[in-house]
């Protein structure tokens, strides 16, 4: 009886494990699962677009095939040329913009004052309300579009950034300071190393927000770009071109966000990297 029962719970153990291998086999191939992700996804959308949900709302396949005509028309490729010029430059001027003031407001008491309420209040306020009044003060052209990007970029880096050297290991810097480590070698050989992971993953993050800022200076700045796209499309009541260049630029959001979650990944250690 008693190996009866001893041969039941093996058995019982034995299938449990051999799912587990399996779920854990699916696990163990993301790659694959995001493929099936986005295969069910046009599926539904395949769907919705034929029963229709709406007069306005293509097929999967219509806009993929609009999409392939707008590549080999130029205009897409083109529109794109215009878009990142300011998307880069917002970027780019958030990035050390942002790790630098966020470092002063998080070594710097009275910088921490002074400045982090005001981004605290940019992140939390409709950026969009904020858009007119640039273009009011700075015209239409590329120096509003950029401002536009770094108004939803800048903040975003900027409190990861104080968040960042704020909670850096203070044991380190007491080590630094009893090896008679200078002030600067504190802030760039303990600081900036042990708060990187942080800082990066406000990169990131001040990246996602730059082409929500460029899409909207694009669309109440001045349609050009991908903006200029969107609105001609529309006004011609050709859907499916239109949503094939929103899908465009949702997919190159999607895809600089992946490369940059990679290289977080490969770069930062798991127990430093961030959110």
């Amino acid at each position: 009886m008693a190996t009866g029962i001893r041969t039941e719970s093996e058995a019982v153990g034995l299938a449990t494990r051999s799912t587990r291998g399996e779920v854990d086999g699916w696990r163990d191939q993301p790659v694959l699962l995001r493929l099936v992700s986005i295969a069910l996804f046009a599926g539904i959308w395949e769907i919705a677009g034929r029963i229709p949900v709406s007069f306005a709302f293509p097929t999967f396949s219509a806009t993929f095939t609009a999409f392939i005509g707008l590549i080999a028309d130029g205009s897409l490729p083109l529109a794109y040329v215009s878009t990142l010029q300011p998307l880069l430059l917002g970027i780019v001027l958030s990035a050390f913009l942002g790790v630098g003031l966020g470092t002063l407001c998080g070594l710097w008491r009275t910088g921490e004052w002074l400045l982090i309420p005001v981004f605290i209040v940019l992140q939390a306020a409709p950026v969009a309300a904020f858009i007119p009044m640039v273009t009011f003060v700075y015209g239409i052209g590329m120096t509003a579009k950029t401002l536009a990007v770094m108004i939803l970029a800048l903040p975003v880096i900027v409190l990861n950034t104080y968040k960042a050297v704020r909670n850096v290991n203070e044991s380190l810097v007491v080590m630094c300071r009893s090896f008679l480590g200078t002030r600067w070698q504190v802030v760039t050989q303990i600081v900036l190393p042990d708060a990187s992971p942080v800082i990066f993953a406000g990169l990131r993050l001040g990246v996602a927000a730059g082409f929500v800022g460029v899409v909207l200076a694009e669309l109440l700045i001045t349609p050009t770009g991908i903006g200029d796209l969107i609105t001609f499309h529309r006004s011609r009541a050709d859907y499916a071109e239109m949503y094939a260049t929103i899908a465009s630029i949702i997919a190159l959001s999607t895809l600089t966000l992946i490369v940059l979650q990679w290289i977080e990944v490969r770069v930062f250690r798991p127990e430093t990297r961030g959110a």
